[in-house]
């Protein structure tokens, strides 16, 4: 293999994201902090558009963030960023008890995006805001230090892609690299310079509730059922570790391959464990006694709604595969406005001979 080609950045001097503030005077910080360095794409302040609120009837703001691709990149150029991740992945396979990063990677960019609220537009993967309190400090969040570290280095070699596009593009690489779907993807997510867009906790997925907690708050992604069912599938990849989630154990026994594993070993039977230091409550298989549920992933084969979806992804990959890089990539996606932005796929390592 060769090394991907290093591409020098240019400053940014042009345009800026948008943000459309509806009902309401938005509130600016005073505090402004830089990541890496200054050619990262930064947001000007917005002021909000008052000559809209008579129509809005006192509503709650909502925030629209329009994408602003980086300028003179093209997708030979995201391809490039997507190799040298996947390049790092492939040569990481012994990480995690020879796990691999995939899940890690998956699991930022899934809690990057993962705060978006379609009520009000906040959160979502636009302003890679987890380098700022109260997201950096989200006990849901434990952990992935260690995902943005291992992206530090891609960060380093290609200073102009932004926090939320390098996030999110790791996460499609670790599924694609892991044999999973192709992922469509856009770029132009815009760095947030301080905290003051950044949501309180309480976004992100508990992994300790029921089957109405994991619908409502999906809904709030603007996920149906089957989007919901389909997100879930992800835990396909990677493990759970007790030092940062309170839970222990990896869902499938092959933690590094994307499959509908996750469904035909749930569907299997399982019975409750406490985890030993912990004390959180999770579930263990009963076959092998190596694997491990959550409770949010047994309220999936206890619900009607959502049991019919694990039923059909047990029985059927491909199905999975589709539904599941749609929902994806919607998720990624979640509050941006990408205009008429062309959609793309990068090729994996193996398709390009590398």
């Amino acid at each position: 293999m060769t090394a991907a080609t290093l591409r020098a950045a240019a400053p940014r001097t042009g345009s800026y994201a948008k943000y459309l503030v509806f009902g309401g005077a938005a509130t600016v910080a005073a505090t402004a902090f830089y990541f890496n360095n200054n050619n990262n794409k930064v947001p000007q302040p917005q002021k909000p558009l008052k000559n809209l609120l008579p129509f809005l009837g006192g509503s709650a703001a909502k925030i629209v963030n329009t994408a602003e691709p980086e300028q003179g990149k093209t997708q030979q150029d995201f391809q490039q960023v997507y190799n040298d991740i996947a390049k790092k992945i492939e040569a990481n396979g012994d990480y995690d008890g020879g796990k691999g990063p995939y899940g890690m990677l998956v699991r930022l960019a899934w809690h990057a995006s993962g705060t978006y609220n379609q009520y009000n537009g906040q959160g979502g993967s636009y302003g890679g805001g987890m380098i700022y309190a109260p997201e950096s400090s989200d006990p849901e969040n434990a952990g992935l230090v260690m995902a943005k570290d291992f992206l530090s280095e891609i960060q380093y070699k290609y200073p102009w892609i932004s926090r939320g596009d390098l996030w999110t593009l790791g996460g499609v690489a670790a599924i694609q690299e892991a044999s999973g779907p192709k992922i469509k993807w856009r770029p132009g997510r815009v760095n947030y310079v301080d905290a003051t867009k950044i949501v309180k906790n309480g976004n992100l997925p508990d992994a300790t509730r029921d089957a109405s907690y994991v619908r409502n708050l999906f809904k709030r992604l603007n996920m149906s059922d089957q989007e919901t069912v389909a997100l879930i599938g992800a835990h396909a990849l990677g493990s759970c570790h007790e030092k940062y989630s309170g839970f222990d154990g990896p869902w499938t026994h092959s933690p590094d391959v994307f499959t509908n594993q996750f469904y035909t070993e749930l569907l299997g039977k399982w019975y409750p464990k406490v985890v030993q230091y912990s004390g959180r409550h999770q579930f263990e298989d009963e076959a092998t006694h190596s694997l491990m549920m959550l409770p949010t992933d047994m309220s999936l084969k206890e619900d009607e709604g959502f049991r019919k979806y694990v039923k059909l992804y047990a029985e059927d990959e491909q199905l999975f595969f589709k539904d599941f890089a749609a929902a994806f990539a919607k998720l990624l996606e979640g509050g941006i406005n990408f205009g008429n932005a062309p959609v793309w796929t990068f090729k994996t390592l193996e398709e390009q001979h590398l």
